[in-house]
């Protein structure tokens, strides 16, 4: 696995600090009488951006008790998917001083004044899970190989069309995620490598021709949305005939798409649910997945995830190398930031319970 070496501003977190989250570290003497550099353990800033997903909480958590378990302090906010709030809780970590920041974007793009003042004070920053764009100051990114969720996702569609006995061409719909979250970008390409020789060749007919990405995309990821677009679509496209599948790249978004269907006589009168993708194993949609009613799920197990930026966060502080595995496939417009991705897992009914158990993401009781 290669190596990056830790950024320049990593080695003045040893110097004296403020009481405001910094503190002060010296190095330590080894028995061979030799130096080496001791994490810093001040008040590192996470701004998660929402509640209103599952899967939030859930990271926000496990970072909060990763870090605290490596002995840092934490100041955990969360922006309720409210740009200017994120914008406020960012610019209030670089004026207490936090030693360093990890920040899930709600909008790539809207933090980065914020971000060059925490660059002008040292203050490093590690992108989580979404990609800081058009910016100099974020110093490295964690993240699921997103291309590849994508392809899970439509992967996963395919396989469920086709055991479902449908005839071919199979009518589909495609949903993307927000358009102001570089992820919805990668998600939406990934599928599409894989369906977009099934549209070409036949196989797979989009009876709404709704295929460019801004116009299926689903702004902040809103259940509310996805399901007001799928009854739109419904009720120009599908009078005459049904729909087959549905690409739906998040777990809230895929649940928002089914209730539309079910309020279109779908599940009910022998008039079989489309198989309907999705992201993030959200409880809910689990168990719809066991139900019978949504077909798959992408896990992406957001305990490794935030582990990963933890080590992030020790290497940095620690001035020691930083762990990564890929420095050029996320360019954020300014730099190729260097990366550490993880690798998802698609999992559906057959598959779905075994996996979660196995990585102890819900219990037996939570999937009864």
């Amino acid at each position: 696995m290669r190596k990056i070496l830790a950024i320049a501003a990593a080695a003045a977190l040893a110097l004296t600090m403020s009481a405001c989250g910094r503190d002060t570290g010296t190095p330590a003497t080894g028995a061979s009488g030799s130096s080496a550099a001791v994490a810093v353990k001040g008040t590192i800033g996470v701004a998660m951006p929402t509640k209103t997903s599952e899967r939030w909480i859930k990271d926000g958590d496990y970072i909060k008790q990763q870090l605290e378990a490596a002995g840092y302090t934490v100041n955990l906010v969360y922006a309720n998917d409210d740009i200017p709030t994120q914008v406020t809780q960012v610019n209030d970590m670089i004026t207490k001083k936090n030693q360093l920041l990890i920040v899930a974007a709600i909008d790539g793009v809207a933090l980065k004044g914020a971000l060059a003042e925490a660059k002008a004070a040292g203050i490093p920053v590690v992108a989580y899970d979404r990609l800081l764009l058009q910016t100099d100051a974020v110093s490295y990114y964690t993240t699921f190989d997103n291309f590849k969720v994508g392809v899970l996702q439509a992967n996963s569609l395919l396989d469920g069309l086709a055991a479902s006995g449908k005839p071919k061409p199979w009518n589909v719909e495609l949903f993307a995620g927000s358009p102001d979250d570089n992820n919805a970008t990668f998600f939406f390409n990934g599928a599409m490598s894989i369906l977009q020789p099934k549209i070409d060749d036949g196989t797979i007919k989009i009876p709404s021709a709704e295929t460019d990405f801004k116009v299926v995309a689903t702004l902040r990821w809103d259940a509310a949305v996805a399901k007001k677009r799928m009854e739109n679509i419904l009720t120009k496209s599908y009078a005459s005939t049904d729909v087959n599948g549905v690409l739906a790249p998040y777990d809230g978004l895929s649940r928002g798409i089914i209730a539309a269907l079910k309020g279109s006589g779908y599940g009910t009168g022998g008039k079989a649910l489309p198989v309907v993708t999705g992201q993030d194993a959200e409880l809910e949609s689990v168990k719809s997945i066991l139900a019978g009613e949504q077909y798959s799920t992408v896990f992406k197990n957001t305990r490794d995830l935030a582990a990963a930026a933890v080590k992030m966060v020790q290497e940095i502080t620690g001035g020691t190398t930083v762990t990564v595995n890929d420095t050029t496939s996320y360019n954020n417009g300014i730099k190729n930031v260097p990366t550490q991705l993880l690798q998802p897992q698609v999992c559906d009914k057959s598959t779905c319970k075994q996996i979660l158990l196995d990585a102890n993401y819900y219990t037996a009781d939570q999937l009864a």
